[in-house]
């Protein structure tokens, strides 16, 4: 591990040190924070944090090492990782490597000891902003950081080909279109006897229906949702024609595809221990979530949808139902591995949109 230090210059002018592991090099990035004493792995390998430094709240990362099987997708997206205290020998049986390791692998510059308390209240009053890391902070322009903007990130992130994923026991064909997926979709759509077929992101709506689904999956994904205006466009073609499901920003999607709006939230919500509540119910959930836009809460009821889940901190649109369609969808994700597994069921209700299991 490096002593080499580093420096992580902020938008509003402010410069904190740290030491330098993985990756060398100047590195400009969406500086988010995320929690949860565990999952890291997930969290590297999580495509929705394209374009972004990634911090973790948890002071000590890197203990169990790096598990090649705990891979959420073909590598990592991050810009960045911040960290406060780095395990360099970690102890675990599953083990493949050092944390170090698979950042350099994957040339993923990587900055320990810095005081990431102070750094995420700062994030968590100012909202989320731009930043660089340098080995001299004299290299950092502050109005070239503030106009750093994540652009492109479904296309960067989303598979190039479509692939097939079988169930051991087949019951129905789902169709996933990749904006960013994430493994333990396909892995929780299996275990429920699903063939699942993953299409890239810009896959035409009569090139989906030709494959005869059951049902129709949207993934989670990094960045701007309106973004995405012929993805939306395609999608708007294939609401009510078959189930759908969808999950983050296929959540955000499907609601722009009818009509609705979307909006940059403060600071997002990120980490393993996001409380989301069911209207219908009033039972609340801990989800797993990793998003920084939502559907506008407003939006929903003109677009033919009722709002079924809501964040319990500030009151965000969580789900929708869109009964008319056959469709609904989640912002958190009912996938989440490391965990919580609070929301697995939500799997079940697709499954029984399809036709159930019998």
């Amino acid at each position: 591990m490096s002593d080499k230090k580093v420096y992580i210059c902020l938008e509003n002018g402010q410069v904190f040190e740290g030491r330098s592991f993985g990756a060398e090099g100047d590195i400009t990035g969406e500086l988010v924070f995320t929690t949860g004493m565990g999952g890291y792995i997930e969290t590297l390998t999580d495509p929705s944090y394209y374009g972004q430094i990634v911090m973790q709240t948890f002071p000590l990362i890197g203990n169990y090492g790096f598990i090649d099987e705990d891979m959420e997708s073909r590598g990592s997206f991050v810009s960045a990782y911040v960290v406060r205290e780095y395990c360099e020998e970690p102890s675990n049986f599953r083990c493949c490597k050092t944390l170090e390791e698979f950042l350099k692998e994957n040339n993923i510059v990587g900055v320990w000891g810095v005081d990431t308390r102070e750094l995420t209240k700062i994030i968590r009053e100012h909202g989320v902003m731009n930043a660089m890391i340098t080995d001299n902070p004299e290299n950092a322009d502050l109005e070239k950081i503030k106009e750093y903007r994540v652009s492109d990130a479904v296309k960067s992130v989303s598979m190039m080909k479509p692939s097939m994923y079988p169930a051991d026991e087949h019951k129905y064909n789902v169709v996933l279109i990749d904006y960013g997926t994430k493994g333990n979709i396909i892995r929780e759509l299996n275990k429920r006897g699903c063939n699942v077929a993953v299409v890239p992101y810009d896959t035409g709506a009569e090139d989906i229906l030709s494959l005869e689904p059951d049902g129709i999956m949207l993934s989670n994904g990094p960045g701007d949702p309106t973004e995405n205006t012929e993805a939306i466009e395609e999608l708007s073609k294939l609401t009510g024609k078959a189930p759908i499901f969808a999950i983050c920003l296929g959540h955000q999607l499907l609601a722009l595809s009818l009509g609705g709006e979307t909006t940059k939230l403060k600071y997002g919500h990120r980490g393993v221990n996001q409380p989301v509540k069911n209207l219908e119910t009033g039972r609340t959930f801990i989800s797993s979530q990793n998003h920084g836009y939502a559907v506008v809460n407003e939006s929903v009821e003109k677009i033919g949808g009722k709002i079924s889940y809501v964040n319990a901190n500030d009151g965000t649109c969580e789900g929708v139902d869109y009964p008319d369609l056959k469709a609904f969808s989640v912002q958190f994700h009912p996938e989440a591995c490391s965990g919580p597994l609070d929301t697995k069921f939500i799997f079940d209700r697709f499954i029984d949109m399809m036709g159930g299991n019998e």
